[in-house]
């Protein structure tokens, strides 16, 4: 009985954890999709990347308490990825598919807990990032892989991930079922799946540049050459005069962080510690 409860709590723990992820995720891009639209409606300027928008989050009134809710709700995110790679919590099972679906929340966990540590540096300063600072920062971490031995190539890899998950995420976009794990009534299912679509679009389009600079720079061994998600949506934003791909690309990053509150508030959340350890132990 004791176990049970120690379970349940643990599971509902869980729960909790990655409902606080899915809403930091959802802020964060709703913070970079909003400053991003208002760089292409005033065509000055350049577009911050996710750490250039959590430091604008600073010089909001209250800056520091949202930032250490900021990068607590990222730490639990990273923490869910990483559960939902290594422990499969949401039950995706053993196939193909769901191992490649695993690998790339392994992944997830790296960039957001990254981008955690990232938030818990810049609290002490309370201060802006600029766009060079990012860049300044997407160079050196290059130049840091490049630094390995075959680090060409595993940028190259990098890149080739990052723009195969913008390709993912156009795909999903189109053809998948964007609110499978959505639990609501049918109204409420039909505009959160298509806001979810419209989200996927944006950062799917937002990640196919940022994978091909990484490719450049792996290919042609130049730190330099890569780019941050700033510096990505700055290359859409001298795309078009006017800055319209921009515009729509940051469209697309609102509506994914709304989205993220969606699925921090409606989705279907399967951490059963109890049933999975027996899962595990009859498989």
């Amino acid at each position: 009985m004791r176990a049970t409860g120690l379970s349940s709590r643990l599971s509902a723990s869980l729960e909790i954890l990655a409902r606080l992820g899915y809403g930091a995720r959802g802020f964060v891009y709703l913070s970079v999709g909003s400053l991003a639209l208002l760089t292409a409606l005033q065509n000055r300027g350049a577009p911050s990347g996710s750490t250039g928008a959590i430091a604008a989050i600073s010089q909001w009134p209250l800056g520091r308490f949202w930032m250490v809710a900021m990068a607590v709700g990222l730490t639990c995110f990273s923490v869910w990825r990483a559960l939902q790679s290594l422990l499969d919590a949401d039950r995706q099972g053993g196939s193909r598919k769901a191992l490649l679906a695993r690998a790339g929340q392994a992944i997830s966990a790296m960039v957001y807990g990254t981008l955690a540590w990232s938030t818990f540096r810049l609290l002490p300063l309370l201060r802006q990032v600029s766009p060079p600072e990012e860049e300044a920062s997407a160079h050196a971490g290059a130049a840091h892989l490049l630094a390995w031995p075959y680090g060409g190539w595993l940028l190259i890899g990098v890149g080739l991930f990052v723009s195969g998950g913008g390709v993912a995420n156009v795909v999903r976009a189109v053809h998948g079922d964007v609110g499978d794990r959505l639990v609501c009534g049918p109204a409420t299912h039909l505009w959160a799946s298509w806001l979810g679509r419209v989200g996927y679009l944006g950062r799917g389009v937002a990640f196919l540049p940022l994978g091909f600079f990484l490719c450049q720079a792996g290919s042609t061994l130049d730190a330099h050459d890569a780019r941050s998600l700033g510096g990505a949506l700055q290359w859409l934003q001298d795309q078009l005069p006017g800055g319209w791909i921009l515009a729509f690309t940051a469209l697309g990053l609102i509506a994914f962080g709304v989205y993220g509150f969606i699925e921090a508030w409606l989705r279907r959340i399967d951490v059963d510690v109890a049933k999975h350890r027996t899962q595990r132990a009859h498989p």
